[in-house]
């Protein structure tokens, strides 16, 4: 089989290269993405590795591209992004790079050190500015007149050991302080400065504790949000003064101010030096303007050049370490000229393999051909599928159940059918289904332009890998639904119906209670595509009818799914010549499963073709045997009941005896699967250790089947020579009883397929009913603005429950048929991925983990 139903053929090959080729001819294969490195020095420390100086460098290169980076982003400055993928630089090119962001890192810090000063000269001078506007109030309120207010206020600052030694002070000027010999530490003086507002209450509380209320406080809050120099937050803050006495309150109120991270600026007393004061701080601010528009001009015309240049930066450095990284996977040989690899490669892919070293080689100018040879092992060779992005997405739901083993049978090709149409079966409506196709459809087209935004948005990412999937299964639905005839819980009267009415029009019209037979008169043959419309207006019996109906096509669909994913075991086993399987697991197992399940689902189909509402006894619908009981009695070997009059009590002549025949041997399957295989490893290993052979061991498993062949099917056939005989006989029951049960629970699980697809109808019916029908019932102007809200509504309800949510529900069910239903017949899950060294990829996870 192609490589589309089985990963590729590996080959682990030793790759030999000149020291001086070796960077050039990696660059290449990172280019190519087809080759997985191996690890040549396990053991070998990562710092002590010979080429971790240069990916030291390449670190210290990221990290001033980061910190670039951030402040483009800072600015908001869009970076360029043309999406081609530069080649890596040469070794020599990596000097040129690392004194280019040397420069830049360099020249952008003292830019951002120079602007940061200014920008706190600037806030120093705008908060002087500030407390001179806003202290320059407070002063002429005193003197406009509240002297006498001034003098009981600086009576009450004087201590009381003033006030005991009997001095008496005169009226005095707040924050004026007059020569005195006698009482100099008493008279009264001001700090101003600026504190952020919301320190402000805890402020003037310790003030009023620490001073014992011995000083007066006047604040005022400043209108405009000020700019924080270090972090360009915005805060608010609030101009304060502070009026006190003596040298003591002076210290213990700088303390309090340096505590709070208040800011005291100097502040004169006399009105005159206040507005000189003012003058010189507003003339300051203009030029400090004008200074810090010119230096951030000239951090933006730098930013805007490294925006340019920096997606193909971020490249350059992204694959010049990681080729330097692979090249610490290598081995030195003992003339330290040569490089030695190992390495997996597709074997398809091994002449585009040894065309890109050659290239590597024309390119670093070395004389010596690399040399590629394939070496013989008998490891589990990593498991590769190629997709494209059709089948990208599929193969991802089948490697999150478990990476397949080598060269298994891939269920993905398989599963882009069963998926959609599995799904549809429970989501069936035309209008559900076109609304999720439209959706798919639309990312399809769009696909370029969407993949080339980069969103970090987890949910719309998982949208958009699944765009495919999305719009496969909507077309699918709509198959679905046209076979259900269910377009937003209605149907659709194409060909119109031919079921006719044969009783009394007037008694049917005036008895709402009457239930019809679904016989009535038909014109020519039945509806000729899918369910007739007429079922859309029946009452009682439509439910009875569509349950039967979507009960047995879940079963069919079902055991016809287990049954060929019990087919895809016999490519397994033919493929790695497991023998002792092939007879003893995969017949007992397939004829199990024929004689139980899929025998169930031909009575249904001969139940379907005998029986109907138009025939006479005894293949009425009255004479129809409940294929349900049948199956049990034939199970337990039970005598059917006494069928009504003039019905027969089988389908067909000889049904007992075939029915009887068919349990025996599904039983007697059960102990061939139980213990043949580990009784015939039992009797492989017996022979071999009287025989005395030196492959013994060789022997055993040829004969188990579990060898594969030449070693190129490794890994998927078996490890019996590995296991204890007690090991094999426990984890062959295991399997045995697993599937034994499992057939049973994997049969009845396939009816989730009727229950969602029942819940998904009647939640659309109740939608149409409860709610879209109120706003078609309306008549006149106002008729049509409440169907619009009424619509709206609908609509949102129909998008947000039954297509996003019963989607998803229907989505992660078809998921658990898909992994335990049909993939436990076959698929082991076992191997590990093949992770090729690419540029792409590496590229692509360092800018996913440098967006998170």
């Amino acid at each position: 089989m192609g490589s589309l139903f089985r990963s590729e053929e590996m080959a682990l090959c030793q790759l030999f290269l000149q020291s001086e080729a070796a960077y050039a001819c990696v660059s290449e294969l990172g280019e190519l993405g087809l080759v997985q490195f191996r690890d040549l020095n396990p053991d070998v420390n990562a710092f002590q590795r010979k080429f971790v100086n240069e990916v030291r460098r390449c670190d210290e290169m990221e990290r001033k591209l980061r910190y670039l980076e951030k402040e483009i982003k800072k600015d908001g400055i869009p970076m360029l992004d043309t999406g081609e993928s530069p080649e890596a630089p040469q070794p020599r090119e990596m000097i040129d790079l690392e004194a280019t962001f040397e420069k830049l890192e360099n020249e952008l810090r003292e830019v951002n050190q120079n602007a940061e000063a200014l920008k706190r000269n600037f806030l120093e001078l705008t908060e002087l500015k500030h407390i001179l506007r806003k202290t320059q109030v407070f002063f002429d309120e005193q003197e406009g007149g509240v002297n006498q207010t001034t003098e009981s206020m600086t009576r009450a600052l004087i201590t009381d050991e003033a006030r005991t030694a009997g001095a008496s002070m005169g009226p005095v000027q707040l924050g004026y302080m007059e020569k005195s010999n006698e009482r100099e530490d008493y008279l009264p003086c001001f700090v101003a400065g600026v504190i952020l507002r919301e320190r402000l209450p805890a402020f003037e509380r310790m003030l009023w504790r620490a001073c014992r209320g011995n000083v007066f406080l006047r604040q005022a809050m400043i209108e405009t949000p000020l700019e924080d120099p270090t972090n360009g937050d915005q805060v608010h803050k609030s101009v304060f003064i502070i009026f006190f006495q003596g040298d003591q309150l002076k210290t213990r109120v700088k303390k309090i101010c340096e505590g709070f991270r208040a800011t005291l600026y100097p502040c004169p007393e006399a009105p005159a030096d206040r507005r000189e004061m003012a003058m010189g701080v507003m003339t300051r601010i203009e030029d400090l303007n004008t200074v810090l528009g010119q230096t951030q001009d000239h951090r933006h015309r730098v930013l805007v050049a490294a925006a340019k240049n920096l997606k193909n930066w971020f490249v350059k450095v992204r694959k010049i370490k990681a080729i330097y990284h692979t090249l610490n996977l290598f081995n030195l040989d003992v003339t330290q000229k040569c490089l030695i690899a190992e390495c997996w490669v597709p074997l398809l892919d091994i002449e585009t393999i040894q065309l890109a070293l050659r290239r590597g080689t024309e390119r670093s100018g070395s004389s010596v051909p690399p040399i590629l040879n394939r070496m013989q092992t008998f490891e589990n060779p990593p498991t590769y599928n190629r997709t494209n992005k059709f089948t990208k997405a599929f193969q991802a739901l089948i490697d999150a159940y478990g990476v397949a083993s080598y060269r298994e049978m891939n269920p993905a090709p398989y599963t882009i059918i069963t998926f959609p149409f599995l799904f549809a079966v429970m989501f069936g409506d035309l209008g559900h289904g076109a609304i999720m196709a439209l959706f798919g459809l639309w990312m399809i087209r769009k696909e370029k332009g969407l993949a080339a935004q980069k969103t970090d948005n987890e949910i719309w990412n998982i949208f958009f890998g699944g765009r495919y999937i999305i719009f496969l299964m909507g077309v699918f639905s709509m198959y679905t639904g046209l076979i259900y005839n269910d377009i937003f819980s209605k149907s659709l009267n194409i060909f119109g119906s031919h079921w006719h009415l044969s009783y009394n029009k007037s008694t049917v019209m005036e008895n709402k209670f009457l239930q019809l037979s679904p016989k009535g008169d038909y014109e020519g043959a039945p509806y000729p595509f899918g369910m007739d419309p007429i079922w859309q207006v029946a009452g009682a019996n439509k439910i009875i009818f569509h349950n039967a109906y979507k009960m047995k096509i879940s079963i069919i669909f079902g055991v016809i799914h287990m049954i060929f994913g019990v087919v895809m075991s016999w490519h397994n086993h033919t493929y790695f010549r497991n023998r002792i399987s092939l007879l003893y697991e995969f017949i007992p197992q397939l004829i199990f499963l024929l004689l139980l399940f899929f025998y169930m689902v031909l009575l249904m189909f001969i139940k379907w073709i005998k029986f109907a509402a138009t025939n006479d006894k005894p293949y009425s619908e009255a004479c129809a045997p409940s294929i349900l009981i049948t199956f049990i009695d034939m199970v337990l070997f039970n005598t059917p009941k006494p069928p009504p009059k003039r019905c027969e009590t089988y389908m067909f002549f000889g049904q007992h005896t075939i029915q009887v025949l068919f349990v025996l041997v599904a039983v007697g399957c059960i102990p061939v699967m139980l213990l043949a295989k580990p009784l015939l490893i039992m009797q492989a290993r017996k022979q071999a250790n009287e025989e005395v052979q030196p492959i013994a061991g060789a022997t055993s498993d040829a004969e188990a089947g579990g060898m594969s062949n030449g070693g190129s099917h490794g890994g998927a056939g078996g490890h019996e020579e590995e296991e204890e005989l007690s090991e094999i006989f426990i984890h062959q029951s295991i399997h045995t009883i697993e599937y034994v049960l499992g057939s049973v629970s994997h049969t009845a699980s396939y009816l989730r397929l009727w229950a969602l697809s029942l819940a998904h109808a009647q939640l659309a019916e109740v939608l149409w009913t409860m709610v879209l029908s109120i706003g078609l019932k309306q008549e006149g102007p106002v008729g049509g603005i409440v169907l619009t809200c009424v619509f709206a509504f609908w609509a949102i309800l129909t998008v947000g429950i039954l297509v996003l949510m019963e989607g998803l529900s229907a989505f992660l069910h078809t998921l658990r048929l898909h992994w335990v239903e049909f993939q436990s017949k076959f698929y082991k899950g076992q191997g590990y991925a093949f992770q090729p060294f690419s540029f792409d990829a590496i590229i692509e996870n360092g800018a996913a983990a440098a967006e998170e």
